[in-house]
């Protein structure tokens, strides 16, 4: 039976773009399900875990966060605006689209909208609280704009409040983060501890 990862993530996170290629090869490889699961963050797993929003961070913290950002992304050999045009972003639409997505089409088109949706934000200077961005994405990615309107319904909604609840739940604080058999990876730097894990469940 495949590993299962629960792969808790928000469309505003740099780190979540940094590690998303990355994390969906590990997971192809190891032939794993990869759930994909988008968290509101900021206004639900913050304020029960002790995270605050960057804005409230301090100035060190806040410096420090711009050098991880430059380093990951040239080691990663990743394009990243440090101070994107659309950034800090309402991300809730974005989540609930990607939530649509993999209800309709499955987790690898979720995984797949999800990456542009990144890329969108840290790479491209797009907003992604914008619906027409949102539908130029789904084109992008060979899907059909009814997915909008399917974002907007009670279901999506419920699964989005379900995905959040179940995060506080399993530990989560921050995305990324990947959590096999209970375990908890948090960030796209922990990805080695991943593809380790995944390679010891193999034997």
């Amino acid at each position: 039976m495949p590993t299962t990862i629960d792969y808790y993530l928000t469309p505003q996170s740099p780190w979540t773009y940094l590690g998303h290629e990355r994390f969906a090869h590990i997971a192809r490889a190891a032939g794993a399900t990869v759930r994909v699961v988008p968290v509101d963050l900021g206004g639900q797993v913050f304020p029960v875990s002790g995270g605050l929003p960057l804005a409230k961070r301090a100035p060190q913290r806040q410096a420090y966060r711009l050098q991880e950002l430059q380093r990951f992304s040239a080691w990663l050999n990743l394009p990243l605006n440090l101070q994107p045009k659309y950034f800090p972003v309402a991300g809730d639409d974005a989540s609930r689209l990607i939530i649509a997505v993999n209800q309709q089409d499955g987790s690898e088109a979720a995984m797949r909208v999800g990456g542009a949706i990144f890329k969108a934000v840290w790479a491209q200077e797009r907003d992604i609280a914008s619906s027409e961005v949102l539908a130029q994405i789904l084109s992008e990615c060979g899907l059909g704009a009814d997915r909008l309107e399917q974002m907007r319904s009670p279901a999506v909604q419920q699964a989005y409040e379900a995905n959040t609840r179940q995060a506080i739940d399993a530990g989560v604080f921050g995305a990324p983060s990947y959590v096999i058999a209970d375990e908890i990876f948090w960030g796209q730097d922990r990805l080695d501890f991943v593809e380790r894990k995944l390679a010891g469940m193999a034997r």
